[in-house]
């Protein structure tokens, strides 16, 4: 897709999110989307996301009965988790470094660390993310001692500090693949991120991968979603977006014109995903 058309796109994107919905005297209901977020935002006026059933009849209007001929699914938080708490292994690394905070401190400062704006750049993950995780790392723990972050970064490149949410995933991916489906991981991530999929035996589950790190967009930005689909070689909405978190992943999702479903609300597994697409899915000696 040229980046004309993909402009064009989100910007047909912002104007649908504009659409008011009419549902009772004095709110305002738009789709649920970023865009939507930020149009309501600037006019004053009452936001409320849509739900599922008003959005999918939304999306049948536009584009008739959508057949899903791709799954892109978010990484952390959806796809992996960390096998132990961020605050426990700042606290239980940074011990011989001096760090004192309890772990409830420590995510409390990483919290609000991570959600002040990153002033350095536009992105906070460029390349390997090392400067923006180095301010993260010391406003949470107090110690910007390097040879503490670098164990603390390399620690979560490995598959020790990672693992698979579903443990039915494999058989999953692989049914997605046999029906034809094609697969990517869409990620706010630095470059880590392949050879940690490498490590966690994942990475040919997927057919492509879109790391912000490597597109120079972040999510929510439609610009991810694009490039996805332009990898995988389908249009947009014949995509539907994976991912834990309501404004990065389904607004995000839905501004670039996929489907979007919210991961521990929407659908609670894999095998759930790929049987709302119609992929019937075996698991392991049952297959």
């Amino acid at each position: 897709m040229t980046m004309a058309a993909a402009r064009l796109r989100s910007a047909t994107a912002v104007a649908a999110a504009a659409r008011v919905v009419g549902c009772g005297e004095g709110t305002r209901r738009m789709l649920g989307t970023a865009a939507a977020a930020e149009v309501a935002e600037a006019g004053g006026a009452r936001w409320e996301p849509m739900g599922a059933r008003e959005y999918y009849d939304y999306r049948r209007a536009i584009y008739g009965d959508i057949t899903h001929k791709a799954i892109l699914v978010d990484a952390a938080g959806t796809l992996l988790a960390p096998t132990e708490p961020m605050a426990q292994v700042y606290r239980t690394l940074g011990e011989k470094y001096g760090v004192k905070y309890s772990e409830e401190e420590i995510l409390m400062r990483y919290r609000q660390a991570y959600a002040q704006p990153w002033g350095r750049s536009r992105l906070r993950y460029v390349d390997d993310g090392r400067p923006f995780w180095q301010h993260i790392v010391s406003s949470s723990t107090g110690c910007s001692d390097l040879q503490y972050f670098e164990e603390l970064y390399c620690y979560y490149t490995t598959e020790k500090a990672w693992q698979l949410i579903d443990p039915d995933a494999k058989y999953v991916f692989e049914a997605l693949r046999r029906a034809g489906v094609r697969t990517a991981v869409v990620s706010n991530f630095d470059t880590r991120l392949r050879p940690l999929l490498q490590a966690l035996k994942c990475d040919h589950w997927f057919d492509a991968v879109a790391v912000s790190a490597e597109v120079a967009a972040e999510k929510p930005n439609p610009t991810i979603f694009l490039k996805a689909c332009e990898l995988l070689g389908v249009k947009p909405e014949e995509a539907v977006h994976i991912g834990d978190d309501r404004r990065n992943d389904l607004w995000g999702a839905r501004d670039a014109g996929c489907d979007a479903w919210l991961w521990g609300s929407d659908v609670h597994s894999f095998k759930e995903v790929a049987e709302r697409i119609g992929v019937k899915v075996g698991m392991g000696n049952s297959m």
